[in-house]
């Protein structure tokens, strides 16, 4: 960039900061959404609660089925599947 350019898009720094900011709490974001060992320790949770008697059969059951698909979609991301 030169220094003309510089000068003239000067007042669109806070916008281009905001800019940055934001796209660097989204990547964060996707990050840990897309982190298949945070549904890993979370399934492994809910096996302990199950042992202990915390949660029945079918409470256990549907969150397994949230939690496994979740995975699938962790995956078919990480693959790049565009149906995700």
């Amino acid at each position: 960039m030169g220094l003309l350019t510089q000068l003239l898009t000067f007042p669109l720094a806070p916008v281009r900061g905001v800019t940055w900011v934001v796209d660097q709490v989204v990547e964060a974001a996707e990050r840990e959404y897309y982190d298949p060992e945070t549904v890993e320790r979370e399934l492994a949770a809910l096996e302990r609660e199950l042992l202990e008697g915390r949660i029945d059969q079918a409470a256990f059951d549907e969150r397994e089925d949230q939690l496994l698909d979740r995975l699938e979609e962790i995956a078919a991301y990480r693959r790049g599947d565009p149906t995700v």
